[in-house]
């Protein structure tokens, strides 16, 4: 599970059967360096998710990809790379001097 931001919206024209009713969100995962900057940057290389939750452009989520993506739907066969499994209201992170610090949106 990584954690990126929702950067905008897809619509598929004709779509595909299996996404029929379902949000595609683009998101940009974030790096450790911005995460622990609090810049509000992702840093990643953009990918496109399936989103049930509602997630609103800027918001941080955490998705799942890979195979893994497409267990909600099972016992369908839907294809997708990734999913969002949640949205983030905050992030503690321990660097290795073990002192905490939170990121908040």
């Amino acid at each position: 599970m990584r954690l990126g931001i929702v950067r905008g919206h897809v619509t598929l024209s004709p779509a595909v059967p299996e996404l029929m009713g379902k949000t595609l969100v683009v998101l940009e995962p974030v790096t450790m360096a911005n995460l622990t900057a609090k810049n509000a940057l992702g840093g990643g290389k953009s990918l496109v998710a399936v989103d049930t939750l509602g997630a609103a452009m800027g918001q941080m989520v955490a998705f799942t990809e890979g195979r893994e993506a497409a267990n909600p739907f099972w016992p369908k066969s839907v294809p997708v790379d990734a999913y969002c499994t949640l949205i983030v209201d905050s992030v503690t992170i321990v660097n290795t001097q073990f002192q905490e610090f939170e990121v908040s949106k």
